[in-house]
């Protein structure tokens, strides 16, 4: 894994920046698919882990989420809102009726699991601030240090270009979104923090304060 700020390390993947997990301080943030279980026991071997959030309730970001909290005997955190879809595991149920969430869940989720502490706007995770920031779920969260202004932001916005991988700003598809326009004002909420790092489910980390103020100017609705 990769020092990206103090105590905050992405962990690898393949292809790197294609679904992102971060360690922060001792509290592991997304599990990717289940096919990154492995991989990320691997990374976090050694390292005392406190507990397991994620930052929404998709099958690529809780996919290893049983299985780490299994192994390693840490609590699952989530939003609120997200519960009742992390423990039953089914996920498509609350997205768009669309073909590629049913096949997203069958390929990528992983089993439902108990949530120990479900997350509202103000609660500490290590040294971050719970934001709520609905929209591409019901319950996703991101998760926001003022002192250095570091800023995970989930899927509220993609730090790539979701089908090709090329780096750039965008907005989640509109298929795996069950409220977009919900979904725009949380991305306006995090540019006006004006984050000097910005930490993307998908894609690199972004350090232009600037890219992210424009971009969400640029939004509709």
């Amino acid at each position: 894994m990769r020092q990206l700020a103090e105590g905050v390390h992405q962990l690898r993947g393949f292809p790197p920046d294609a679904i992102n997990a971060y360690l922060v301080g001792d509290v592991l943030v997304d599990a990717a698919s289940r096919h990154g279980e492995r991989r990320i026991l691997r990374e976090l071997d050694g390292r005392a882990l406190a507990a397991h959030v994620v930052t929404h309730a998709h099958p690529d970001h809780q996919g290893s989420s049983h299985a780490i909290c299994t192994r390693l005997r840490v609590p699952l955190w989530c939003g609120e809102a997200d519960v009742e879809a992390i423990e039953s595991g089914r996920l498509a149920e609350r997205q768009p009726p669309h073909p590629l969430n049913r096949l997203s869940e069958w390929a990528f989720a992983g089993p439902g699991h108990p949530v120990a502490r479900g997350l509202r706007e103000g609660d500490g995770v290590a040294d971050f601030t719970v934001l709520e920031t609905p929209g591409h779920s019901a319950g996703h969260i991101a998760l926001w240090r003022a002192r250095d202004r570091t800023l995970i932001v989930g899927d509220v916005l993609f730090g790539c270009h979701p089908l090709t991988g090329v780096p750039g700003l965008h907005e989640p598809p509109v298929f795996f979104t069950p409220e977009p326009a919900q979904n725009r004002g949380s991305a306006r909420r995090l540019a006006a923090l004006e984050p000097a790092l910005v930490l993307f489910g998908h894609g690199p980390p972004l350090g232009d304060r600037g890219a992210l103020r424009a971009f969400v100017a640029c939004l509709a609705g």
